[in-house]
């Protein structure tokens, strides 16, 4: 009997905390709301008296934390979610009788993203879907099961375990969990989109490591008829889990803007100390931001920015990832850059320098870096195995004028 056929639609459900995944701790009850548009969190009195404010809209207070928008869950509650790739496979394969945000948080299975869990029970954490994970060798079976849920097949719920519902925080790209080298991997394919090639964010990555920008270790995994790409996953260390909130929940549960200036004051004043490590985190953000620019990454939204809580509740700047070129020349990112909104321009980025606590000859000299690095794509690319036709694909947008001219008048300013 699956998980499904013993799971009955319920208005509330109960939040967990596994940072030590061995001695879980409750957290407190999860409430549908809002005609089923919405939950809600109440903390339980033990969390109230020794836990942690999990976002900063879910202070340590006995009252019902609700959603502050329909079709969400309240504060970093809603990071727990799947994303829209697992809500695909969940209508699928689980198909709950009732498809409320309760029943997507319930059915994301113990693998998601960060250490938040849900369960029906209140005195013991029981996930739905808690199964060892595939091995590297199942790579095969795992790729004819995407595309059965591509392309709308039946599946048999026993495969269920190959695929894991809410691996990240967001996307529609196909993807499962993996157990490789004694670590936890995200497994990600092409869905034939150019935006997905995991060639090239496999070469993506890697270049922006030799930008300076700390990144999430890549493979790329070839199977039968393609390949794939293995991100390690950085909410997961030494057996714990961390807990893990987006930029998205971490800016609008203060009310800022989404954007890379109000990101960074909040690594000011949320940021680790310790030996300036704050002030090193918001100038990786000002490089990570310009070479999104200038490698025509335009899918840098806010939950493709994570942020890590350790256990004095401060916060770091998780190893970039999904960082690669889009491929469509908009002009413009997904977050706001400067005083131009999010403009695609190193001179909109210069403007807000202060932000990032840099001077403007400061930010003007790591945009020089970034750029050289940049200016090298094309190589970098042919020497990491990405297709001719498709790096000549990319190059009418990496390449195009307005980027290439930026990056020549940075080269000018070194």
């Amino acid at each position: 009997m699956s998980h499904t056929d013993r799971y009955q639609p319920l208005d509330t459900l109960h939040l967990w905390y596994l940072g030590q995944p061995s001695q879980p701790a409750l957290v407190g009850s999860l409430h549908l709301v809002m005609s089923g548009r919405g939950v809600s969190l109440r903390y339980d009195p033990n969390w109230l008296r020794h836990g942690f404010a999990l976002s900063e809209d879910l202070p340590r207070v006995d009252v019902e934390h609700l959603p502050r928008v329909k079709d969400r869950a309240a504060g970093a509650v809603d990071d727990a979610r799947p994303d829209r790739w697992g809500e695909r496979v969940i209508r699928l394969i689980d198909r709950p009788v009732r498809f409320s945000i309760l029943e997507m948080l319930y059915f994301a299975g113990d693998g998601r993203f960060g250490a938040l869990g849900v369960s029906t029970s209140q005195a013991v954490y029981e996930p739905c879907n808690r199964s060892p994970l595939p091995e590297l060798a199942e790579v095969e079976a795992i790729h004819v099961l995407v595309c059965k849920v591509m392309a709308g097949e039946h599946i048999d719920p026993v495969q269920k375990r190959l695929i894991a519902p809410g691996a990240t925080m967001g996307g529609v790209r196909p993807k499962a969990l993996i157990q490789m080298d004694g670590a936890e991997w995200v497994l990600k394919f092409s869905d034939e989109d150019i935006a997905t090639s995991p060639e090239a964010e496999h070469a993506a990555m890697t270049l922006a490591a030799q930008a300076g920008i700390r990144v999430a270790e890549t493979r790329l995994i070839p199977f039968k008829g393609g390949q794939a790409i293995a991100v390690r996953r950085f909410d997961r260390v030494s057996g714990r889990r961390i807990h893990a909130i987006s930029a998205n929940v971490a800016l609008s549960a203060t009310g800022s803007e989404l954007t890379y200036p109000d990101l960074a004051q909040l690594l000011r004043r949320r940021g680790s100390t310790k030996a300036g490590e704050h002030r090193s985190q918001m100038r990786e953000l000002f490089r990570r931001m310009v070479f999104n620019i200038l490698i025509d990454n335009t899918d840098d939204h806010e939950k493709n920015h994570v942020l890590l809580m350790d256990d004095a509740q401060q916060l770091h700047l998780s190893p970039a990832f999904d960082v690669l070129p889009t491929g469509q020349g908009l002009g413009y990112q997904a977050m706001g850059v400067g005083t131009g909104g999010a403009e695609s321009s190193i001179e909109n980025a210069l403007s807000m320098a202060k932000a990032f606590w840099l001077t403007r000859q400061e930010a003007l000299a790591e945009s020089a870096t970034v750029a050289k690095v940049v200016a090298g794509w094309r190589a970098h690319f042919e020497q990491t195995g990405v297709n001719a036709d498709l790096i000549e694909l990319l190059a009418r947008h990496v390449d195009r004028p307005y980027l290439q001219e930026q990056r020549e008048q940075l080269g000018q300013n070194r």
